[in-house]
């Protein structure tokens, strides 16, 4: 097994100097405006233009920028600087980083506490009325947009803007002076971004579970007297939960990169998300360049979680 983790950590390694050198070429290749023109601004002069290529080696070639890339980025940390604050970008994540932790965790315990129960009890009760009306239920909350759930979570239940006012409304995550504040003012967040994941993870976890439950070994377990409880809960969840768990991995790792941008933007969340909408609206290639490679990051460690996790719900996998 720790042979196993230290050839997927290597493995991981690869990936992200993969990926550093897809992102190099997509954001210093690709765009058609000079980033020192970008840097500078509109009302910059050429003189300005040409000091700053002199300055972070814009008027050097390819190959050598991407060593010194490679190099700030590996031996210092240094993501660049932003274009439209000049701060460091590492600092600009890390400062908006909690906020998305926070509201991934809440989320992900949401969808987990609904979706996989969910799943469990329509496998049991397949084709019953239950069994029917939540799969139509997940089916239309997997076709609604998030944006769209989240306008309408604020007009039924914002305090500010809703016809309801039971939860926080918008820009209240920022207000809140405690943990428990900050916890209230996601309460409706936390549902809109669970929402689409718990239909999915419902559906996933029903057809693992009808898949499973028709196994052999789950023959055999009911011909050992087993009750069905046990037969449910002690073997037939167990190996269903395996796809679960590879997608709660992949959902965590991007939505930590970043990808919860339109929860974030509708409540006005300072997180992640919400910094990549800024950045892009301002052409801050260096603050999106650092997000992408921060995701790419948290995409892997949660991939060699995921594969861990994996030895211990599944024994083949140890043996292998």
């Amino acid at each position: 097994m720790a042979r196993y983790i230290v050839r997927r950590l290597l493995w991981g390694v690869v990936l992200l100097f993969v990926v550093s050198l897809l992102v190099f070429v997509m954001f210093t290749v690709f765009p058609s405006a000079d980033p020192a023109e970008l840097r500078a601004g509109r009302q910059a002069s050429p003189e300005q233009i040409e000091a700053l290529n002199e300055a972070y080696g814009y008027d050097q070639g390819l190959h050598i920028q991407f060593v010194k890339y490679m190099e700030q980025l590996v031996l210092h940390g240094n993501f660049g600087l932003s274009y439209r604050s000049n701060a460091p970008v590492l600092e600009l994540i890390v400062d908006r980083l909690p906020a998305t932790i926070f509201l991934t965790a809440g989320a992900a315990i949401l969808w987990l506490a609904i979706g996989i129960p969910t799943g469990i009890v329509s496998a049991i009760k397949r084709r019953s009325l239950l069994d029917r009306s939540t799969m139509l239920t997940t089916l239309a909350l997997i076709s609604a947009p998030v944006f769209w759930l989240g306008l309408v979570a604020l007009y039924l239940f914002g305090k500010d803007v809703g016809l309801i006012g039971i939860f926080p409304g918008v820009a209240t995550y920022q207000e809140a002076d405690s943990i428990f504040g900050q916890a209230y003012s996601l309460v409706l967040p936390w549902f809109v971004l669970a929402a689409v994941s718990a239909a999915i993870y419902a559906r996933y976890m029903r057809s693992s579970m009808l898949e499973v439950m028709g196994e052999d070994y789950i023959r055999t377990a009911r011909s050992k007297g087993l009750t069905e409880r046990s037969v449910i809960f002690r073997h037939g969840v167990r190996s269903a939960i395996t796809p679960v768990v590879t997608l709660l991995g992949l959902d965590i790792g991007i939505l930590l990169a970043g990808n919860a941008i339109l929860t974030e933007s509708v409540f006005n969340i300072p997180g992640v998300g919400r910094l990549v909408y800024d950045a892009i609206q301002a052409s801050d290639l260096p603050v999106i360049q650092g997000v992408v490679l921060f995701g790419a990051f948290f995409i892997i460690v949660f991939n060699l979680l995921v594969d861990i996790a994996y030895a211990f719900l599944d024994p083949r996998v140890r043996y292998q």
